[in-house]
């Protein structure tokens, strides 16, 4: 495992540092990449820890250039604004509602738009929005290796909470599904190791997703309707129970995608399939 004082060269322009804040949601710790060598774009310099944004400057050596997130939770964007202070470079991202987990330190110099491109001197990176765990969320594809930086659109070894309102599972989908209209060959996400290749595992993740939706349907058709917090036991049973009150989440957007497509509803927080 990849210690949190060392920098892995993960390709001749791609380096990863992982921030020191190991959890059972983030994993070994955040994923900050480092991409290029004259000019260099930090992408998700993560949590605002000293030592972290000591290490990420250390590497950097004086030559970064541009500050990306992928979106704004506070274990992928703090240290931006103390890097962008401290360099004098622009934090370039987007921006969602304060839902009470956003890192409202995050103001971009420059705000992402779809298919909005940034270069260095050997280095091409393109904007990918790809809402649905969070509305504001991007991916970066660096165009000449064909690796996206999924932030936590795509994470290794486990999946992405989906915590609406700014969480979306329907558009989680189908931006999981927009991954496969670039010319994508690896994926870094922001937790763990990079995944090899890109269609195989957007096509696992959808069948997953889609195999818990069918998941839920069928508990509403057999016990009839029921609030989250009854249904979640049955749907999630491959899941520990401590992990509960996040499954929660990602429940709650499956039935939100049903009732967007007309095959579930709810009264007073009592959940049914739609006549």
């Amino acid at each position: 495992m990849q210690g949190h004082d060392e920098a892995v060269q993960v390709s001749p322009r791609i380096r990863r540092l992982v921030a020191p804040n190991p959890s059972v949601m983030t994993g070994p710790g955040t994923n900050t990449y480092l991409i290029g060598t004259d000019d260099v774009a930090v992408i998700d310099p993560g949590p605002a820890i000293d030592e972290h944004i000591e290490h990420i400057m250390r590497v950097g050596d004086g030559r970064i250039s541009h500050i990306l997130c992928t979106h704004t939770h506070p274990d992928h964007s703090p240290a931006a604004a103390h890097l962008a202070s401290e360099l004098n470079v622009p934090m370039i991202g987007a921006v969602t509602a304060d839902d009470q987990h956003q890192d409202l330190t995050f103001k971009p110099d420059m705000h992402l738009t779809q298919d909005a491109v940034f270069t260095g001197n050997d280095w091409t990176i393109r904007a990918i929005h790809t809402p649905g765990h969070v509305d504001n969320h991007y991916c970066f594809l660096l165009e000449e290796e064909g690796m996206v930086f999924a932030g936590d659109h795509i994470m290794n070894g486990s999946t992405v909470v989906i915590v609406p309102p700014g969480g979306d599972m329907k558009a989680y989908i189908e931006s999981l599904q927009r991954l496969l209209s670039y010319d994508v060959t690896a994926i870094a996400p922001g937790h763990g190791e990079v995944i090899p290749g890109c269609r195989d595992e957007v096509e696992k993740l959808v069948r997953h997703r889609l195999m818990r939706e069918a998941k839920v349907v069928a508990n509403l058709e057999r016990g009839g309707p029921a609030s989250i917090e009854t249904l979640v036991v049955s749907v999630y049973d491959d899941v520990p129970e401590a992990m509960h009150r996040w499954a929660q989440l990602s429940l709650l957007a499956h039935l939100l995608k049903l009732e967007v497509e007309g095959r579930a509803h709810q009264d007073a927080g009592i959940w049914s399939l739609a006549a």
